[in-house]
């Protein structure tokens, strides 16, 4: 059986790959706490999916697949399904989406949390499997049904309390410690699935595909460079207590020119308010 290596260069991928979940799910609360205070749907929907995008593709997507680039097996060069691959991607990001319009629109009620984190959860585990079936090489894969059970769990909870988050999380120094959580969950997650794997089969040369170098290296920088830019966007927009008090303070002047207009209706008709008289 060939020998599998999940750590090939020592703790460098694993770090960098739960930094990545750590920035995208701070990125990604920071933006959904923006949608919690939007008080226009469409505001509220482009905000949620910026925190799709962010906790969907880099926290998840990016963290699995840095993690993959430590993955090597003895005597068989991997390659990568560059569909396959990508559809991965955009099925982090959807299910992630789901989860969040859910609980961002009809509220972070238990019936919404867990059905929103059931759908994200078996998503992100689908994404994680995908990735691995994405693998080209010469050997065969065989999974541990109840190793791969318990990923599929920790998918699930990790993805509700994500949802909590989304909906409860507020300061920075509470997204800091939720984003270091997050980013434990699914970093879990993705190791305890490898632990599922086993690779059979003889050494030889990759049937098909391209590197990892080749398709996870521009993917991986493309979606961190986005991830960078949805940051400075996050950073440039009103955090949710200043978008509360800015809409605190035009419901007050709103107040005021109403109450205005309305003395201004009741006074009676052919005078004039002392002050404009001659």
């Amino acid at each position: 059986m060939p020998e599998m290596h999940h750590f090939t260069y020592g703790l460098i991928t694993p770090l960098l790959a739960y930094v990545a979940s750590c920035l995208g799910a701070a990125t990604g609360l920071s933006a959904t706490s923006r949608a919690r205070a939007a008080t226009d749907p469409k505001t509220r929907a482009a905000w949620l999916l910026v925190g799709a995008v962010a906790i969907g593709g880099t926290g998840v997507w990016v963290m699995h697949f840095i993690g993959m680039l430590g993955f090597t097996v003895s005597g068989m060069p991997i390659n990568y399904d560059v569909p396959q691959t990508i559809l991965s991607a955009v099925v982090a990001v959807v299910v992630v989406a789901i989860g969040l319009f859910l609980v961002g629109f009809a509220g972070n009620r238990p019936l919404w949390l867990v059905s929103g984190g059931i759908v994200a959860g078996l998503g992100v585990a689908a994404m994680h499997y995908m990735g691995i079936g994405a693998m080209r090489m010469s050997g065969g894969m065989e999974f541990s049904l109840p190793v791969v059970g318990l990923s599929v769990l920790i998918a699930i909870v990790a993805a509700t309390a994500a949802l909590w988050l989304s909906a409860n999380v507020r300061g920075r120094a509470a997204t800091f410690g939720a984003a270091l959580i997050m980013g434990a969950a699914v970093s879990g997650m993705h190791y305890t699935g490898m632990a599922a794997l086993t690779i059979t089969g003889t050494p030889g040369p990759a049937t098909s595909g391209t590197t990892a170098v080749d398709l996870l290296g521009p993917l991986i920088l493309g979606i961190a460079a986005l991830t960078v830019a949805l940051i400075f966007v996050v950073l440039m927009w009103p955090n949710e207590a200043e978008m509360r008090d800015q809409q605190e303070f035009e419901a007050r002047m709103r107040r005021r020119a109403d109450d205005a207009a309305s003395r201004a209706g009741r006074r009676p008709a052919g005078r004039e308010p002392a002050g404009h008289r001659h």
